[in-house]
């Protein structure tokens, strides 16, 4: 392990974003470079870290990446946490459970809520605390063992646990939206779908590991800014996925190379490792956005012919995908307190990403422009567009359980808030007279919510 690291970072390599013009690239962001692996398989994985995190502060000035890299590494020095997980893990001290490690005053509460884990209102921000900032590693090996993942595969522990914690380091706090809080949200509620009746009687132990590793895996070590950001900087993780499904492939290949770097699974036979390489490709590829029609299409289809045959593993590892898809935009489903947080965290994302393109003179991506893309306005559109469309597939799939039930009349009640929340902020700027008009896409919103 200590030669391969080795030699993972001797190819390691600089990168910079690019911009069109030579101001802009003007050496503003220095970057670790894509460093990839092949293995046996001949599929590409790429090595931990080896995304080029944009930090905003390394924007505003580049003289500062010393003393940014200085501070990083005192912080992780000072982490006792990490410190203290790592020797008892380097002492081959194995956890009897994913909360052994927890202070004794949260390890009632923590474990309280892991018993209700399958529960729609689990509290993933509450959780995230009583964890210590541990929820994804923690939620993970519960549900590997709540699923017996752990004797079926023979799965050993302080592997496992070795596995999820770099999986889950991958992950940028930094990001409002994509962090490893996302990524337990976005595991629970797999976990729940999961034991949905009409999927669970046919799943089998690699189905579920297969859904529980890419949703945990499925937003790994993400820049915190969308695809067109990517391409019209040039980024060189573009050019590498020919511009199609970039952070997705990334995220795919970064957890490759976490699965091989971990071993987590070299003691499985070659073919069942390359299978499983392949599926969580498929599942993780599968949450890009822009392939959202496609996926709704083929699924109206199934419904409507009624010809999905879950015995068959193609149409199981579809709805696996539909499944991830779900889960991946289930926020608006969710209790609104849960809901709210959730949006306001991916549009302060949004909003970060337009900041930026504006500082070097970009035009400003859809949604990112906080002047004009108001927080109401953006969740009513994606309900409306995207969530709305998927969930009513996926209850029509489930039939009529209590959680598809609860997801939609969450999802109900969540729009007519934003929307009442719309309306206060269109009269509120009557009021104040300024101009008495909507933006755009506010205007667009309102007039599709007043038509019967």
């Amino acid at each position: 392990m200590f030669l391969l690291a080795a030699k993972l970072t001797c190819l390691s390599r600089c990168g910079e974003i690019s911009f069109d013009s030579p101001d802009q690239n003007a050496k503003c962001v220095r970057m670790l470079g894509d460093a990839r692996v092949r293995g046996q398989t001949g599929v590409l994985s790429e090595r931990r870290g080896s995304y080029p995190f944009i930090d905003f502060r390394l924007l505003n000035n580049t003289t500062l990446s010393g003393e940014i890299g200085t501070k990083k590494k005192v912080k992780r020095l000072l982490s006792f946490q990490r410190y203290f997980h790592a020797s008892r893990l380097l002492r081959g001290i194995v956890p009897q459970a994913s909360l052994y490690l927890l202070d004794e005053d949260y390890l009632g509460q923590a474990r309280h809520m892991l018993s209700k884990v399958g529960m729609w209102d689990f509290d993933i921000f509450l959780f995230d605390r009583l964890t210590n900032g541990n929820s994804l590693v923690t939620l993970l090996c519960h549900l590997f063992n709540v699923h017996g993942l752990i004797h079926h595969f023979q799965l050993d522990m302080v592997t496992l646990h070795r596995f999820l914690v770099m999986v889950q380091e991958d992950y940028h706090s930094q990001n409002p939206y994509h962090n490893a809080v996302h990524a337990a949200d976005v595991t629970q509620a797999m976990h729940c779908y999961l034991r949905e009746p009409k999927l669970a009687n046919f799943l089998t132990p690699s189905d579920i590991m297969l859904g529980l590793l890419a949703a945990a895996a499925h937003d790994v070590d993400h820049p915190g800014v969308n695809q067109p950001f990517l391409i019209k900087t040039k980024h060189h993780l573009a050019s590498l996925y020919q511009n199609v499904s970039v952070l997705e492939n990334h995220h795919w290949r970064s957890t490759i190379g976490m699965l091989r770097e971990s071993r987590l699974l070299a003691h499985l036979p070659k073919e069942v490792t390359q299978d499983i390489e392949q599926q969580l490709g498929s599942l993780i590829l599968a949450t890009d956005i822009n392939r959202q029609n496609e996926f709704l299409i083929r699924l109206k289809s199934h419904l409507d012919n009624q010809d999905l045959r879950l015995e068959d593993a193609q149409d199981r590892h579809f709805m696996l995908q539909i499944a991830l898809k779900c889960a991946d935009i289930c926020n608006p489903c969710r209790l609104w307190d849960l809901s709210k947080q959730w949006s306001e965290r991916v549009c302060e994302e949004f909003y970060r990403q337009g900041d930026l393109e504006q500082k070097f003179e970009l035009e400003i991506s859809p949604l990112c422009n906080q002047q004009k893309d108001t927080i109401p306005s953006i969740q009513i559109g994606f309900m409306t567009y995207i969530v709305e469309p998927l969930f009513e597939r996926w209850a029509q799939f489930t039939g009529d359980t209590p959680l598809s039930g609860n997801m939609l009349n969450h999802l109900r009640r969540n729009k007519a808030k934003w929307r009442s929340l719309l309306h206060k902020q269109h009269s509120s700027s009557r009021s104040n007279d300024h101009s008495g008009q909507v933006t755009g896409i506010q205007e667009q919103t309102l007039k599709k919510e007043e038509t019967p």
